[in-house]
């Protein structure tokens, strides 16, 4: 730093990087006072080095800290009044005389009569990970030296507000984040504008995340007013140098400073509350000045201004770190600006939580092409696909928009701009491309016998059985560069099978035959959703048969009160091994351990290969299995297997029955028959790919797992999860040369951290504009929640919101409210009478196996989790598809 002074420094003095000296805030005002064409209010800043000297120097401030650590963000009255001690502590504390008359001297530059903005600048704030925005405190229009210096005790003490320490606590980084020790405050003294209008601006829309869509609030008076929710402020949006969009608010009230320090209320005169606070120049050149700044910072930005005589001041600038990232695409049409329409993969395959890199790297080897990521998650771009009349049918009708209608309501949106794709000219399908005959109903209508047979199912059941078996044995003694090596080449002969047509035969016969089934049954019945019924109990649903085995196991527990005892107070992943102490404990062992053989590769968000699998942490599954022992009695799989094949046996032959007395009945019947048949005998199949692709996952994952304990124990890596922060490459790489770059590791760490806090938009655009979709429902209840029926039927019961598996407390007969399904769910499904989620679509998970238990389900429930309050009494109607709240 260029000054003479341990305590003040100017803004022309300051750059971003000197975040530790002054802050977020104040790093961001010196970038500020470097854009041309930018005005910022002459001012200082008090280091952190003060606010340093302060706390170290008092031994009351020092020991009240460590009256919070360990506090959890709940524990809001020892947060209170822990913080509040702090804080008084603190404005006690005398400003020593030296650092005093720093600020006084530098004071001097400035008329005495000269108003400030005392404002607070932590380390911990305006970040481009993390905002900690209005955490602490800003004074107005403060006047002289003694209240100056008041403020900046104030300002101080300002770091332990109720708000800020618990946001601290919510959003720290765990491993040494935004530690209440470690967090600096700056303080900035910062010349005051009274300002005739004030207000806020977000470079990229806040709402819909359009990068270039600038919105503009504005409100009279001070910014006060807006920032803290007091009034009503007009908006503005600009796009490309336009002003696109204006919605002029009733102003009623404004802040304004007083002659003597300090603000005060005022209600603004009632032919002046409807007026425009901007002109529309004003407008257009304020959103100039927030392109510039954009451009110097490099990132979207949040922007406090205000405008006096005319004139324009920023007064604070912070990235926006809400905003989902744009996939990045390097191909030669996105240089030329050529746009993109990205679908999540994550809402397809029922996992939107974030991925880590190695993770992600898996999967892409298996899906490459127009594959992309972004903030942890994959997306695949089907802008051309939407471009060609063909393909737009098939992805509209056919794939995406069939199984989740939020989706293909989005892609709509988009086409109905018109001037967003370009339109390719009127195709023909190729003739020569594989394609199932649409019959006049326009759904798919498989015909071919061949395809309903079930020898070809459990052939290609049996020989992924036989490929998994032979990678065990060849991937044995592999290590070091021969490991990645060898695994790279084995994804690569994987896709071949894993891609086979008959599967993709299999899986569409079944589904189209679901379709049919419908359809038909709706149009000449006038019956809902009848394959729903059908399904249940189907072979080879390698899934729910999971779920059924589970029950098995709680069958072995349960004559034995000292293994359930024990079970209930594991602590570790140890149990296992002194069970057999127990009386019964044995045959706990044995049946825990055999279901492991089968489904110990399985576990939550089983597509990403760097999560935790049940082989390794059965512990996981003990909660399950003690709600089996005390909801069910003993042979429960079977009846409940048994009683699915019944209702769907039973719904067979009262639909052939009704059919028979219809015009054509015989005909209708046979045709119906066909369909039936092809759903009890393919619908099953629909969850064996991803069993076979996480049982492969799991092999591959033993084996890199072993090689970075190697590593680890040749100090490459710190510890052996580091690996899942490298791609398959990297990780390549660093096992050739045992160099790695642990600043890589950290980086991406916190990248996955922030990451996680995200929630994936199912459809955006390459301007980062999230188009959301809207289910178009007539005549529902008052107060429906809205979503996607996938499986009929309705029921009342209670809610339990459960966001993870492990902390399930299920009673038999309540109904699942969670975010998202995968098979680690399924063991849950047995207890409940009812599921809900805010992802999913006709065929994903969870759809199919509440159809396979019988299960009332609605997916796709926008905001599900905050909507219901848990153990709420519900109704799901999942025939119609919504959810009432009792």
């Amino acid at each position: 730093m260029r000054n003479e002074s341990a305590y003040i420094v100017g803004f022309e003095d300051i750059d971003r990087t000197e975040l530790a000296s002054v802050g977020g805030k104040g790093a961001n005002l010196g970038e500020l006072c470097r854009i041309g064409g930018v005005r910022v209010p002459d001012g200082f800043c008090i280091t952190t080095q003060a606010y340093q000297e302060i706390i170290e120097n008092n031994e009351e401030v020092r020991c009240r800290l460590e009256t919070l650590q360990g506090l959890k963000a709940d524990e809001r009255v020892k947060i209170s009044e822990a913080s509040a001690k702090i804080r008084a502590a603190i404005e006690h504390v005398i400003i020593p005389k030296n650092m005093a008359d720093e600020i006084a001297g530098y004071l001097t530059k400035f008329n005495e009569k000269d108003a400030f903005a005392v404002r607070s600048s932590a380390t911990a704030e305006d970040l481009p990970t993390a905002s900690f925005a209005g955490q602490q405190d800003t004074y107005l229009n403060i006047i002289g030296q003694e209240a100056i210096l008041r403020h900046i005790s104030k300002c101080w003490a300002s770091l332990f507000t109720d708000r800020a320490v618990t946001y601290r606590i919510q959003t720290g980084i765990p491993g040494g984040g935004f530690d209440h020790h470690k967090v600096r405050l700056s303080v900035i003294i910062q010349k005051m504008i009274f300002s005739d209008v004030s207000g806020i601006m977000f470079t990229a829309d806040p709402v819909t995340a359009h990068r270039k869509v600038t919105s503009i609030d504005a409100s009279f008076g001070l910014g006060e007013a807006l920032v803290s929710g007091l009034v009503s402020a007009d908006n503005y949006k600009v796009r490309d140098g336009h002003l696109i969009e204006k919605k002029i608010s009733t102003k009623k009230l404004l802040i304004n400073a007083l002659t003597h320090g300090g603000t005060q209320k005022q209600d603004i005169e009632t032919e002046w509350q409807n007026r425009q606070a901007l002109t529309d120049e004003q407008i257009l050149e304020v959103s100039s000045i927030g392109k510039k700044i954009e451009s110097h910072f490099g990132s979207p930005q949040d922007i406090e201004w205000c405008m006096a005589g005319g004139t324009f001041y920023v007064v604070q600038s912070r990235p926006i770190t809400t905003l989902f990232p744009i996939p990045e695409t390097n191909d030669p049409e996105s240089a030329k600006g050529s746009p993109h329409v990205y679908v999540s993969v994550g809402h397809q395959q029922m996992m939107t939580d974030a991925m880590k890199p190695l993770g992600l790297s898996f999967f892409l080897s298996l899906n490459p092409g127009r594959m992309r990521t972004a903030g942890g998650r994959m997306f695949v771009d089907v802008a051309e696909n939407l471009a060609s009349s063909v393909t737009r049918e098939i992805i509209l009708n056919t794939t995406l928009g069939k199984s989740d209608p939020l989706i293909k309501d989005a892609l709509l949106t988009i086409l109905e701009r018109q001037d967003f794709i370009k339109m390719q000219p009127e195709e023909k399908a190729d003739k020569n491309e594989p394609s199932t005959p649409l019959d006049a109903s326009g759904t798919s209508a498989p015909s071919s016998k061949e395809a309903a047979s079930v020898e070809v199912v459990n052939e290609l059941i049996k020989r992924n059985e036989m490929l998994v078996e032979e990678l065990k044995q060849r991937i044995k003694r592999k290590s070091g560069a021969d490991l990645i090596n060898f695994i790279l080449e084995d994804i690569q002969e994987w896709r071949k099978s894993l891609f086979d047509p008959r599967s993709y035969d299999i899986l569409m016969a079944g589904i189209n035959a679901m379709s049919w089934v419908n359809e038909k049954m709706y149009e000449w019945l006038g019956e809902k959703n009848a394959a729903d019924t059908l399904s249940q109990s189907v072979p080879n649903n390698v899934t729910s048969e999971m779920g059924l085995a589970l029950l098995d196991v709680a069958d072995a527990v349960r004559p034995y009160p000292e293994v359930i005892a024990h079970l209930q107070k594991v602590k570790d992943e140890n149990f296992l091994d002194t069970l057999p102490r127990l009386n019964g404990g044995q045959e706990t062992q044995n049946a825990i351990l055999a279901f492991l053989k089968k489904y110990g590769m399985r576990g939550a968000g089983e597509i990403d290969i760097t999560r935790t699998r049940w082989a390794e942490k059965p512990s996981i599954l003990i909660p399950v299995i003690l709600g089996n022992v005390k909801n069910f009695t003993p042979n429960a799989s079977s009846r409940k297997f048994e009683q699915g094949k019944y209702e769907a046996l039973k719904k067979e032959q009262e639909l052939l029955h009704r059919l028979r007395q219809l015009p054509d009945g015989d005909q209708k019947a046979k045709e119906t028959k066909q369909m039936i048949d092809m759903i009890r005998n393919l619908v099953g199949y629909r969850e064996y790919p991803k069993y076979g692709m996480v049982n492969r996952f799991f092999v591959y994952r033993t084996a890199l797992l072993e090689e970075a304990e190697r590593l680890v124990q040749a100090r490459v890596f710190r510890e052996k999860e580091d690996i899942y922060y490298l791609n398959l490459a990297e990780l390549a790489e660093v096992v050739t040369t045992n160099n790695l770059d642990q600043n890589i590791i950290s980086r991406r760490k916190e990248d996955y951290e922030r990451f996680e806090k995200m929630t994936p938009p199912r459809v955006m655009t390459s301007d980062g504009e999230i188009i959301t979709g809207r289910y178009k429902r007539e005549n529902l209840p008052a107060g429906a929640i809205v979503g996607l029926a996938v499986s009929s039927g309705v029921v009342e019961g209670r809610a339990r919101v459960i966001l993870n598996m492990e902390d399930a407390d299920i009673e038999e007969g309540d109904i699942l409210v969670t975010t998202f399904t995968d098979p680690s769910w399924t063991p849950l499904f047995v207890s409940i009478k009812g599921l809900i989620t805010e992802v999913g679509g006709i065929m994903t998970h969870g759809a199919v196996i509440a159809r396979e238990y019988g299960l009332p389900a609605v997916v796709g429930v926008e905001n599900a989790t905050k909507l219901i309050p848990d153990r709420q009494q519900i109704r799901v109607n999942g025939t119609e598809g919504w959810v009432e709240i009792i």
